[in-house]
């Protein structure tokens, strides 16, 4: 049988076993809106929990609009084409809104990039800017929060008279979903912050899962900095499988966030009757399998379904290589996924981005982890503690040579963007 795989810009088609395959998980059906610009335009005026935007924005002396950065494929151009100008309209010159490209620890968008996340339209008219977390001075400390996170927010957020958000609202591997809060923090946050929001004791929580927003640390954690921080409205929208816009909510932060999970909740959600030996995964396609960074969110999201001793093989672009150069540096100074573990267990050592490969190391730790990518060699492969192949037909081929041939595969084409569940536990 032949599966489209989201890979890089373009896909890539596999031929796999028939009778092996236990099920290709897949997003159900959606509805696509039909005029997205009257889709936008009625939720910025009739909003959930707050004031119709342009009566929000009346009296403002300046305004702040957090965009996700190039890793999040978002219609920004779209949103903004309809949202900035509610912000002249009501007495806002250009001079005083800002677009902040919310990168957390991510590097900056320039140039082309910020044309292909913002639009070309809004890049001539309106000043865009970079979040840069490693610089503090560049953020306000806002105190600790109650489980003692440090709050250090950019300060162009911070002192901006109208805060506005724009976001995506998909599955996310540690927060449940992203969207909403996330703009801010991370989105927005600065490396203390960030630091500690990602250390163990919220990643190794074990509702800390894609999904999964219940007594979840990660997003109570960064909900309650996202509300310290302030956030006047928020604009969520929801894709389908291609990434088509199925919904749009608008308005304060958390029930705007709750309305779009809510949509995505249904969509994103697929099974296996029992966990099976292979699971073949994706980051997503571009932009998200352009680094070996974001692509451990394909690994981690099969995880679920993978037997212990079975094998996740995961088909990524990595046509920008490995990351950040701190990301690539932690390969450099540790010999495997043992040391690296051990050396993270000291408050002595950090390394930003480490906590990827932290929770990659979990995901190793019950699955051998195969890669195949046209962006990086096979000895390249080696050095990230996976193990190359050529295709995902080899990959295959050597595990039923392993498991016998009857092992059973699960295919997870858009990789992260679907939660992926065992029937037999979620009826436990």
């Amino acid at each position: 049988m032949e599966v489209q795989l989201d890979y890089g810009r373009h896909g890539l088609t596999v031929r796999l076993p028939e009778a092996n395959v236990v099920k290709v998980l897949c997003y159900r059906p959606a509805q696509p809106l039909v005029d997205l610009q009257v889709a936008v335009r009625e939720k910025l005026l009739s909003p959930v929990g707050t004031p119709p935007l342009p009566e929000l924005a009346q009296g403002k002396s300046s305004a702040c609009v957090a965009i996700c950065d190039i890793t999040r494929p978002v219609p920004n151009e779209l949103i903004l084409s309809e949202l900035l100008p509610h912000l002249e309209r009501a007495g806002l010159s250009r001079d005083r809104i800002v677009v902040l490209v919310a990168t957390g620890l991510h590097r900056p968008n320039l140039g082309h990039e910020l044309v292909e996340i913002a639009g070309a339209s809004i890049v001539g008219k309106y000043r865009i800017e970079n979040h840069h977390g490693e610089n503090l001075e560049e953020h306000v400390f806002l105190g600790e929060t109650p489980r003692g996170v440090p709050m250090w927010i950019d300060r162009r957020w911070v002192e901006a008279d109208l805060k506005i958000a724009v976001g995506l609202i998909e599955p996310h591997f540690m927060a449940g979903y992203s969207g909403g809060r996330k703009l801010i923090c991370p989105g927005l946050a600065g490396l203390p912050t960030i630091r500690e929001w990602h250390s163990p004791r919220f990643l190794e929580h074990p509702h800390a899962r894609s999904g999964m927003l219940d007594g979840n640390p990660v997003h109570l954690e960064n909900t309650w900095i996202a509300k310290q921080a302030g956030c006047d409205f928020t604009v969520n929208v929801v894709l389908d499988e291609k990434r088509r816009l199925v919904d749009v909510q608008a308005g304060e932060m958390e029930e705007a966030f709750h309305a779009g999970v809510a949509v995505v909740d249904t969509m994103v959600r697929d099974s296996v009757p029992e966990p099976v030996d292979i699971v073949i995964t994706t980051a997503a396609g571009y932009p998200l399998d352009a680094t070996f960074y974001q692509s451990v969110k394909g690994m981690v999201a099969a995880e679920p379904l993978v037997k212990p001793g079975g094998t996740i093989i995961l088909a990524a672009a990595l046509s920008e290589g490995v990351g950040s150069p701190d990301f690539t540096r932690i390969f450099e100074e540790n010999r495997s996924l043992e040391e690296f573990l051990e050396k993270i267990s000291s408050p002595d050592y950090f390394r930003i981005d480490q906590w990827q490969l932290e929770l990659m190391a979990r995901v190793a730790r019950k699955a051998r982890i195969v890669v195949v990518s046209d962006g990086l060699p096979a000895e390249y492969l080696r050095r990230l503690f996976v193990e190359p192949a050529a295709s995902v037909e080899e990959a295959v081929v050597d595990c039923l040579d392993r498991y016998g041939p009857h092992a059973t595969i699960a295919v997870m084409p858009k990789g992260p963007y679907l939660v992926a569940e065992v029937a037999s536990a979620t009826e436990a």
